[in-house]
């Protein structure tokens, strides 16, 4: 696990949507995020979708970050380029931790598309497909 994750993201607080990286290879990584209540995503305390995508593609980036890092590169940034199929089945509260697995699915040039699963105790709640374009460092 590793529980510092600001040096594999570029967000800073109060963006920061991924407390750790409970898994990683080079195809998928699992992160883990407690929802507290200064979360900027909150509504009469729970958390919108927007903060679910926010999550997904945080995610992506904490895997591609640690992917950089190992292999002695600089960390790059990463912009969403589109969302296909997002899911909603329920919203998480306040207090409750999520799992998020992203799977890398393709990846082309700078572009790369991820298939991202939102989970609330074991119990899939979002996904979607993501394409994410990152830029050259």
């Amino acid at each position: 696990m590793i529980g510092d994750i600001l040096p594999y993201i570029p967000q800073r607080a109060p963006m920061v949507m991924v407390d750790n990286l409970l898994e990683h290879s080079e195809q998928k990584a699992i992160s883990s995020f407690e929802i507290r209540a200064d979360n900027l995503f909150l509504y009469d305390g729970t958390m919108n979708g927007n903060g679910l995508i926010e999550n997904i593609a945080q995610t992506a980036a904490a895997h591609a970050g640690y992917h950089f890092f190992k292999k002695n590169e600089s960390v790059k940034k990463g912009f969403i380029a589109g969302i296909k199929d997002f899911k909603i089945v329920s919203l998480p509260a306040m207090g409750q931790t999520i799992n998020t697995q992203i799977s890398v699915i393709n990846q082309v040039m700078d572009f790369t598309i991820i298939e991202g699963k939102v989970y609330l105790e074991g119990i899939l709640i979002a996904s979607c497909e993501m394409r994410i374009f990152t830029l050259a460092a």
